[in-house]
């Protein structure tokens, strides 16, 4: 073993199909680093707009619930935003962040609070999407047919 450098990887989904591998410094070095976007996820869901401190749960096994949901609802925004950035890079397109400046990894957060405004208008049983602006319309085709089709442009 080069170093004596040994890291467990659980990456694998089925219980107990852990592997060791011997990992050079710089390989250990780049796994620790990537741990920083899962603790960026985790640190948005202490995010007061995400209002888990209003939460009051009265026993361990609704904590224990409510931390699960948490991390599936973690999982979910992290599939979304990397289909995002996938989609973009594949298309070799940028969307405009926060300041108006192009780019090609965009937060899902930032993409939500776009879509804000954005309403379900039923008239006479005719549905309507309402403040669809051009920037909102560029930044849906990246996500799919089913995205396209909730807002109503398939």
């Amino acid at each position: 073993m080069p170093n004596g450098n040994v890291l467990l990887d659980c990456s694998c989904w089925r219980p107990m199909c852990w592997t060791l591998q011997v990992l050079s410094d710089d390989q250990i070095l780049r796994e620790y680093k990537a741990q920083q976007s899962t603790e960026r996820g985790f640190r948005s869901l202490k995010d007061p707009l995400f209002f888990t401190s209003s939460v009051f749960l009265k026993t361990p096994q609704r904590v224990a619930a409510l931390a699960m949901l948490m991390g599936l609802c973690l999982l979910v925004y992290s599939l979304g935003q990397r289909s995002l950035r996938q989609a973009l890079d594949r298309a070799q397109q940028t969307i405009d962040n926060q300041v108006g400046k192009p780019t090609a990894k965009p937060t899902l957060r930032w993409v939500f609070q776009c879509f804000m405004s954005i309403h379900l208008l039923t008239i006479n049983g005719v549905k309507y999407i309402t403040n669809l602006t051009q920037e909102r319309l560029w930044i849906i085709q990246f996500f799919g047919a089913p995205c396209r089709k909730y807002y109503l442009l398939s």
